[in-house]
């Protein structure tokens, strides 16, 4: 297991990395505003359950298949894209959005988690980050490796529980406030659904599989 020191050194590293707001923190912001708190802390769930599925991958060393096939990664960077543009043109075609109130059911808890799921297992910059990542702080002196990375991932994605969480409530309180004001309902579906083709966008044409 890994020592305590390496434990202290990749929290902080962790740390310093999600605090910063990424695709998966704006994901999970657009679907907030958009949705609710609630909304945000499933997505931030389903988000997380993504990230799990990329450390099991990289602690089984499926995450270097990935890197190595050019085919395979344009397969799944392509795929993640055109789910997110498909979310955000769902979003711009839909109807403004009340918060659910007496006789108004809220959107299934299930699809929201699970587009969460989605957009992250279907974002190979993801596997690659915690393929490159984890190993830094693995110690094969102090036992397997692959048990090493699923602690460190799993630290990792508890921490981005917390840091995601938190923007998914600020960014509810924003969303509770637009839905109270008729007149920004329309606003609000436009910048959520332009966000959301935004990443999509934004997942295609930049990086390469190195990146």
């Amino acid at each position: 297991m890994p020592s305590t020191e390496t434990l202290a050194l990749f929290s902080v590293a962790a740390l310093a990395l999600l605090i910063v707001p990424g695709p998966a923190v704006l994901y999970v912001v657009a679907r907030s505003v958009d949705q609710g708190r609630r909304a945000g802390l499933l997505s931030t769930l389903g988000v997380a359950a993504g990230s799990l599925v990329h450390v099991a991958a990289a602690a089984l060393g499926l995450s270097a298949v990935l890197a190595a096939s050019a085919a395979a990664f344009a397969v799944v960077k392509w795929a993640g894209a055109a789910y997110l543009v498909f979310l955000g043109i769902r979003r711009l075609a839909g109807p403004d959005e009340r918060a659910p109130g007496p006789g108004r059911p809220a959107r299934s808890s299930g699809a929201v988690f699970r587009q969460g799921v989605v957009v992250n297992v279907l974002n190979p910059k993801t596997a690659l980050f915690f393929l490159t990542f984890l190993p830094q702080f693995a110690d094969p002196s102090r036992g397997p490796a692959a048990l090493q990375m699923l602690l460190l991932g799993g630290l990792f994605v508890a921490m981005g529980i917390v840091s995601d969480g938190a923007y998914a409530m600020a960014a509810g309180s924003i969303g509770g406030w637009l839905r109270s004001r008729p007149g920004l309902l329309g606003v609000q579906r436009r910048v959520t659904g332009c966000t959301l083709i935004g990443l999509g966008v934004v997942a295609a044409v930049t990086g390469s599989r190195k990146g």
